[in-house]
């Protein structure tokens, strides 16, 4: 009898790593301290950094810890969906349990994910990460994202069986491995950009349930540790999320610039109008606070404090700034992300 016979393995945490050697090792130690988790399979993905270096280092500690590394990216394939799907064909647990190497996992989360799962007799359980933010331009933009998701992916639709909506976040994905195989996992997706969400309709239509919720408390994430690099990750993904149409964008844009506009435009026709530097900069002021009061509902509503709504303002214009460089890629064929370059047409991804 093998060793993993007599001590079936629960849940494998499948992690792809691309150049993530300043944030992995504590993921993984997040990792092995639950003993849901029965394997830990890394996935390098042509790293050019230390984070094979920095994986081998952990396995010292964490005997559950494998390294795979990831060959030529074969044709038609984003980079995270080959990487993961490789980590999958290796895994031995019943559940598959996919997660970025910049999570921060408690101390229960996949035990709690595992009870959600019988709770509610759901094939795929995924959390939206808490968000860790640092500088002005994350709080500003990030908070302003993830409420017009939320607008747009409601949980309570995604986690009805009789709604076709379908979501998930590849930040912390649980899903059963026999309905993973049988709808095809990644390779199915492979050339998605938004891969969970496309994994998660793919689940949806073929008739399993999928629970999707806040995962405040359970996971954690930084997703960007630059304004480049939360630029770029933006850029290759919102576009989609807001619908990815023109006319999509247009309405989105509007929604956005429309409150700053309407500011510019009332402080600009007031001035001309009475002259009055004092009257004119009280009424903007008001203007201004009325659209952070307005922001600060719909912050407390998705669970962000109601001090980010300080950056109402900029928030909106980051995120007109980056739907719009999102839409431009999208129409000229190109996506960059992590240093490739993928034509779009075949994309769709997350993080």
């Amino acid at each position: 009898m093998s060793d993993s016979d007599a001590h079936p393995i629960t849940v494998s945490a499948i992690v792809p790593a691309r150049n993530e050697e300043a944030v992995i090792a504590a993921c993984l130690q997040s990792l092995a301290a639950q003993p849901e988790i029965g394997e830990i399979l890394v996935i390098n993905d042509q790293s050019t950094d230390a984070t094979a270096a920095v994986v081998t280092r952990q396995m010292q500690n964490i005997p559950k810890l494998r390294l795979l590394e990831t060959r030529t990216l074969p044709a038609g394939w984003v980079g995270k969906n080959n990487a993961v799907w490789l980590g999958a064909s290796q895994a031995r647990g019943a559940w598959l349990l996919f997660t970025d190497a910049d999570a921060l996992h408690g101390a229960d989360s996949a035990a709690q994910a595992l009870a959600i799962a019988a709770r509610e007799r759901a094939d795929l359980v995924s959390f939206s990460p808490e968000q860790i933010m640092e500088t002005w331009y994350e709080k500003a933009l990030i908070p302003h994202v993830y409420c017009r998701l939320a607008d747009k992916f409601s949980f309570e639709q995604i986690n009805d069986p009789g709604n076709s909506a379908a979501a998930a976040n590849g930040q912390f994905l649980l899903i059963r491995k026999d309905v993973y195989q049988a709808v095809g996992g990644h390779a199915q997706v492979a050339s998605d950009v938004l891969e969970d969400v496309a994994l998660a309709k793919n689940v949806k239509n073929a008739g399993h349930k999928i629970w999707f919720g806040s995962g405040k408390g359970i996971v954690r994430v930084r997703m960007y540790r630059s304004f480049d690099a939360m630029w770029e990750g933006w850029k290759k993904n919102l576009y989609l999320l807001m619908g990815g149409t023109g006319r999509a964008v247009a309405v989105e844009l509007l929604r956005a610039l429309a409150p700053v506009l309407a500011v510019f435009a009332v402080t600009v026709l007031l001035w001309a109008e009475t002259q009055s530097a004092a009257t004119t900069l009280v009424v903007a002021l008001l203007a201004i606070v009325a659209i952070c009061i307005s922001y600060a509902r719909r912050l407390r509503r998705n669970q962000f404090p109601s001090s980010l709504a300080l950056y109402a303002i900029p928030g909106q214009l980051l995120f007109a700034a980056v739907l719009w460089a999102s839409y431009r890629s999208y129409r000229q064929g190109r996506l960059q992300w992590k240093g490739r370059e993928y034509p779009v047409g075949t994309p769709r991804a997350s993080k």
